[in-house]
């Protein structure tokens, strides 16, 4: 893997997607966790003004001090980097109150968490012209379909799409991304529990890289075919988030 190739790729092609487009501004939420510390020092490798934004709601203390020094990283290694910070917590709870008790779903809840900062990075980008930029990797959105629909599935362009956990793990200690955040647990930030991605999920991110690429008969052991029986079941349940949303076609002869 020449990590110097992927990285001088990936920011030339956000590049030439922000010129064909005519976009001003990148606006990237920054969790604390590799993948959006990965994605935006990319951003911002690019001279295109980035913005990092911390969006918390009920963050745990880690995330919201790995997110802070990730993005002080940022402003002092990139001056076409600004940061905001705009705490959401009192709007969720509001939020939470205002849903009849008939409707409340913990995972709706944790759900409606992600949509409402995709709102807030949208209204940004709306303001300076900007593009959403997602933070997924190829096992959460093409394996598995671990995002939240309408929430962090919710972007513009999705510069790192393509690479594998291991990958982008790689590519962000090229990049200068800071030991703790590479080495953090992978968490979504959604529960108020604090459960990390693979607690989740029941299989780590190297074990569903192997489940993807699965593809001989051979004889497995306990682990692996849970492991496998995971993923197929994920793969297989999440296909609504992968593909584009169904349309209802109406025959021609109808029309006529």
């Amino acid at each position: 893997m020449n990590l110097l190739q992927i990285k001088n790729f990936i920011v030339a092609w956000i590049n030439d997607y922000v010129e064909n487009n005519h976009v001003d501004a990148l606006i990237v939420g920054v969790s604390g966790g590799i993948d959006s510390a990965l994605t935006s020092t990319l951003c911002a490798m690019t001279n295109v003004k980035t913005i990092a934004v911390s969006i918390p709601i009920n963050q745990r203390k880690n995330e919201l001090d790995n997110a802070n020094q990730h993005i002080n990283w940022l402003l002092k290694k990139y001056p076409n980097t600004t940061s905001e910070i705009i705490d959401l917590s009192k709007v969720f709870e509001q939020y939470k109150k205002t849903i009849p008790p008939q409707y409340k779903s913990d995972l709706g809840f944790a759900n409606s968490k992600a949509r409402i900062r995709m709102t807030t990075l949208y209204q940004i980008a709306s303001n300076k012209n900007g593009l959403v930029v997602g933070t997924g990797n190829k096992i959460e959105d093409f394996g598995i379909g671990f995002f939240t629909k309408y929430g962090d599935g919710g972007v513009d362009i999705s510069p790192i799409a393509d690479l594998t956990k291991s990958e982008v793990q790689n590519l962000a200690a090229f990049c200068g991304v800071k030991r703790d955040i590479i080495q953090a647990p992978p968490t979504d930030g959604l529960w108020e529990d604090g459960r990390n991605d693979e607690e989740q999920i029941g299989a780590t991110y190297k074990e569903l890289e192997w489940a993807m690429d699965f593809n001989q008969k051979i004889k497995l052991t306990t682990r692996e075919k849970k492991v496998l029986d995971i993923y197929r079941k994920l793969n297989e349940k999440n296909q609504h988030k992968m593909h584009a949303v169904p349309v209802c076609k109406i025959p021609e002869k109808m029309r006529s």
